[in-house]
């Protein structure tokens, strides 16, 4: 196995709580929010830090007039500032490169940024079009501290070429205005106000219309506002703005909303040497899932959903999901099935300069009994089906594996459906609904069924009566025996257009002919009513 650095392992518990226990079982939980700010003045022009390449300005419409609405920091340095004019700028600087503002290119590179933030904690949320929320509570240990994680967070962002600025605070209010205008800080625990006074009123995000009668009454930083009687205050601007200022200041909390669902168990593996070999991504596979057996089996748990997150050093994740048709916690097995999945990808894959974190993930779990079993080997529990299902799934994706599901429905068309061969519960649940459903209360039924039902040409002694010849297909068959009917009656309650004429019922045959084939057929309507029609609906085996 791979050099390998610490290893991390999540417990079970409120997305907002972020539980992480290391390997000898410490837990920590004092809460803490971090606030990554990256490229303040858009991630596009930030990331244009080579000396070798203009400095970068963007611009946008802004009503009638064309303004700089981002640069980056060889721009700043050089005099040109945002809200200048294009026309301006061009003539102060010729030689800097002007390009049109692309928010979603932003955002698409933001979104890139937050997947690989869950390096650090999967519990990370977008904060608009400005940076990313992270709930870093018990994480930063693994880092050694909470300044040593900042520092390796903002270096690894320098490094791919992206300017950022981070803080952490107990909430994310505090976090937020402090990132913006104090980035590096790290606040201790009711240290809130104090940190927050001398910052400008716009550190807590007032709507730009509050913000602007804030200054024309001379409250112009937060430590004017936190000096005025709240009920004044509540008073002349509303319950909204109390509630933005007690958020801002951290006396109120909101938790974070992760933008990805949040893994119930998590195991992972930091490498001091990247890699990119399938077999090595296996071998890390098995351990980890080694890893993640014991907690599965103390919840009396198995997993549903994993997820294999590769984390390459330029910065890419890969995510690779899995599902199973039953909860599963054997670690070969899992192993086994994420190596399909990986045949499956093939040069799909791109390993880059290689992974140097691995993390295995359980997003969801179903309870698993134990079973005892007996000496015979012959018993039929449905594992072999539920293996080969998963298999199959694994490597042609989970939507090209599909199964029949019954309907509550006596018209045999209507009867089952197509549903994902990975539905709870399905593969095992067929099984049982068929050892338990009677023999007798429903008539037998053929192994292929016909849909739609062919037409045939019946020849029978009586109007009312049974066939004794048909033609199907160009081809005459003599009946030998035959037994029937049975009358299915149409669903009335099921008609596909409202007042329609209903189907007419259906007199169903069970026939075999002079060289042993079994048919079933049914003859569609009432004597006396219209001429009935036969039709082939079934094959026998």
């Amino acid at each position: 196995m791979p050099d390998a650095g610490p290893e991390r392992s999540e417990g079970r518990g409120p997305p907002t709580a972020g539980l992480f226990r290391e390997a000898t079982g410490s837990a920590h939980r004092a809460p803490r929010a971090g606030l990554l700010a990256v490229a303040e003045d858009g991630i596009a022009a930030a990331a244009r830090t080579q000396d070798d390449l203009a400095p970068l300005a963007l611009y946008e419409r802004d009503g009638g007039l064309v303004r700089i609405v981002a640069l980056c920091e060889r721009a700043r340095r050089a005099g040109l500032a945002r809200g200048a004019s294009l026309a301006e700028a061009r003539a102060r600087f010729p030689h800097f490169a002007f390009e049109p503002a692309d928010r979603g290119a932003d955002m698409r590179l933001l979104d890139a940024v937050a997947d690989w933030c869950d390096r650090y904690t999967p519990l990370v949320a977008l904060d608009g079009a400005r940076g990313l929320l992270m709930d870093i509570t018990g994480c930063a240990h693994l880092f050694g501290g909470e300044a040593a994680m900042m520092a390796d967070l903002l270096a690894r962002l320098t490094a791919q070429g992206l300017a950022g600025q981070a803080a952490i605070a107990p909430s994310a209010g505090p976090a937020l205005a402090l990132a913006a205008f104090v980035p590096g800080t790290i606040l201790a625990a009711g240290a809130e106000l104090e940190a927050l006074r001398p910052l400008p009123v716009r550190a807590l995000r007032f709507p730009p219309d509050t913000a602007a009668i804030l200054d024309r009454l001379g409250l112009r930083c937060v430590g004017d506002i936190l000096s005025q009687p709240r009920a004044s205050l509540g008073r002349r601007f509303g319950a909204a703005f109390l509630d933005r200022l007690d958020t801002g200041t951290g006396q109120a909390t909101r938790p974070i909303s992760p933008r990805r669902p949040v893994p119930q168990l998590i195991h992972e593996r930091r490498l001091f040497e990247p890699i990119g070999r399938v077999e090595d991504i296996e071998g890390l596979i098995l351990h980890l899932a080694t890893r993640l057996k014991p907690d599965l089996e103390r919840s009396g748990q198995g997993a549903r959903q994993l997820e294999l997150s590769l984390f390459r050093v330029d910065g890419v994740v890969e995510r690779i999901l899995l599902a199973t048709s039953r909860p599963l916690r054997d670690p070969e097995r899992v192993r086994r099935l994420f190596s399909e999945r990986l045949k499956a990808i093939g040069d799909e894959r791109d390993a880059g300069y290689g992974y140097d974190l691995l993390r295995l993930a359980v997003m969801s779990m179903a309870p698993l009994a134990e079973r005892q079993t007996g000496f015979s080997q012959s018993e039929d529990s449905g594992e072999a089906l539920t293996v080969l299902v998963d298999r199959l799934a694994a490597r042609l994706g989970p939507e090209s594996v599909l199964s029949l599901a019954p309907v509550a429905s006596h018209w045999p068309e209507a009867a089952q459906r197509l549903v994902p061969g990975l539905a709870p519960g399905l593969v095992p649940g067929l099984a049982r609904a068929r050892d338990m459903a009677p023999e007798r209360s429903l008539a037998m039924r053929p192994l292929r069924l016909l849909h739609p039902a062919e037409p045939v040409e019946a020849m029978a002694v009586l109007p009312e009566g049974e066939p004794v010849r048909f033609v199907w297909r160009r081809a005459v068959h003599r009946v030998l025996r035959i037994e029937g009917p049975e009358r299915i009656e149409p669903e009335w309650w099921r008609r596909a257009v409202p007042g329609a004429e209903p189907e007419p019922p259906r007199d169903y045959f069970r026939i075999e002919d002079e060289e042993g084939r079994r048919y079933w057929m049914f003859r569609e309507g009432l004597y006396g009513a219209k001429e009935p029609r036969w039709f082939l609906h079934g094959i026998f085996a």
